[in-house]
């Protein structure tokens, strides 16, 4: 990797100084490329509406899937033939680009006034701070050459993990009329809709890549049984508090609460053929993030039938309002090759407004950044805007980005692989996997 981009810096240096045989982004016409089909409608539409306006055309270009995407990236630097703007992993291609010399630095035309429009969560991502800086530094690290104050993107979509997705006509069938609000309310309705749909009322998740079950589901639910400090101390060395500890048997057994509502064969399943069985009715529950939705429309599901919540936390939890801390997943990026960087960040700009986003999102069926106040319904509808009201901030909101209680060389494949043998295979005890997790837990400290 760090080969590849030590020539497309240099490529990409070449074509800076080079004619473009393609000359479409020297007048007015922009070309944008994306990894993402779904957001390709949404894109077109936002684009007419910047012509209307500037007179600059927007012309969207999809190469799915990511690796292909990646793939074409480095061929267009090597044949000096990139876009005007990207689509982009935030904190991911935008700071490996960016490093190797493919995108144009922003931080100069993006002020207090563009960040204003965005949730509060959300504005510095994109920037590079001292803890990303760091983390540059490392042995063939991919974003070696950034540096602190760069901006290689705004937001376009953001989210979190720990989102229920449910099938709200099997829920209304089961006669569960409100999204549960605790843990308790949360196996209740599991229970109602398995007893009333024997077959296919059960919940799924992509265990195939165990960290799912871990990450975007357990721990949600501990952090708001716990509160931030206990709920750190599990993957700590105190053995009174970690998850050897009666705690970590508390936790896991609560968990393990949702044993008997599995999908068959559930551990088998990847995360998009885990989306895919809930959206072909074969389960009734699907555990996965904001970014879910767009998938299950793809494949057939109708979004009006679907209900959204969060992971709830248990009644009597530390934090009685737990919310989600979310983050940018995707983001736009300009060419450092571009002939019109002015238009380049003039539509930057109009898809951060609050209209133009709340349009993109309600047909991307994702996410936007900005700030939509306090009824985000009316502008977005009920199924992203309960998404959206699910966000929050400081003590009571979980962060999955939070990782600074973990050791540094945690890998939490072996960790989630191991609470696997609890639920759903019901092989080992509560106890004898936290006694487990926590030995793992300890020999990734003894690396640091």
């Amino acid at each position: 990797m760090l080969a590849v981009l030590v020539v497309l810096a240099l490529t990409a240096a070449t074509a800076a100084c080079t004619d473009d045989p393609d000359d479409s982004s020297s007048g007015k016409t922009l070309t944008m490329w994306t990894f993402k089909q779904s957001h390709v409608k949404a894109l077109e539409q936002a684009a007419e509406g910047f012509a209307r306006e500037t007179g600059i055309t927007v012309k969207v270009e999809a190469y799915t899937p990511d690796d292909a995407y990646v793939t074409k990236v480095q061929a267009a630097a090597q044949t000096k033939n990139l876009p005007d703007l990207f689509e982009v992993h935030t904190t991911g291609d935008d700071f490996a680009w960016g490093a190797a010399g493919l995108l144009t630095d922003l931080a100069k035309d993006v002020d207090d006034a563009w960040l204003d429009g965005y949730l509060p969560q959300v504005r510095q991502d994109g920037l590079v701070n001292d803890a990303f800086y760091q983390k540059s530094l490392a042995k063939d690290e991919k974003t070696k050459g950034i540096k602190v104050g760069q901006r290689w993107s705004v937001p376009l979509t953001i989210g979190t993990f720990g989102i229920v997705y449910a099938n709200k006509q099997r829920l209304t069938e089961a006669g569960v009329t409100t999204s549960p609000t605790t843990w308790e309310d949360f196996v209740s309705a599991l229970g109602k809709v398995k007893a009333k749909h024997p077959d296919n009322g059960g919940v799924t998740i992509g265990l195939k890549a165990p960290t799912t079950g871990l990450e975007w589901f357990m721990q949600p639910m501990a952090y708001g049984m716990l509160g931030p400090d206990r709920f750190r101390a599990l993957w700590g060395k105190d053995k009174s508090q970690n998850f050897s500890s009666p705690t970590g048997t508390q936790v896991l057994e609560a968990y393990g609460q949702v044993t008997p509502y599995w999908m068959p064969g559930t551990q088998s399943l990847d995360i998009d053929a885990a989306d895919l069985a809930f959206a072909q009715g074969k389960s009734t529950f699907d555990i996965g993030g904001t970014f879910t939705l767009a998938f299950l429309a793809q494949n057939g599901m109708d979004p009006s039938n679907v209900v959204t919540f969060p992971v709830p936390a248990p009644a009597n939890g530390a934090i009685k309002n737990l919310s989600l801390a979310p983050f940018t997943l995707t983001g736009v990026s300009v060419s450092a090759t571009t002939k019109n960087r002015a238009g380049a960040v003039q539509w930057l700009k109009y898809l951060a407004k609050k209209d133009v986003s709340a349009t993109f999102a309600k047909t991307a069926l994702d996410v936007p950044p900005t700030d939509l106040g306090a009824d985000p319904d009316a502008a977005v509808g009920p199924v992203l805007g309960a998404m959206i009201k699910a966000f929050g901030s400081g003590p009571s909101a979980y962060n999955p980005g939070d990782t600074s209680y973990r050791p540094s060389a945690y890998d939490g494949v072996p960790v989630a692989s191991t609470l696997m043998d609890f639920t759903p295979l019901k092989k080992k005890s509560a106890a004898a996997v936290g006694a487990e997790m926590t030995k793992q837990i300890d020999s990734f400290w003894a690396k640091q």
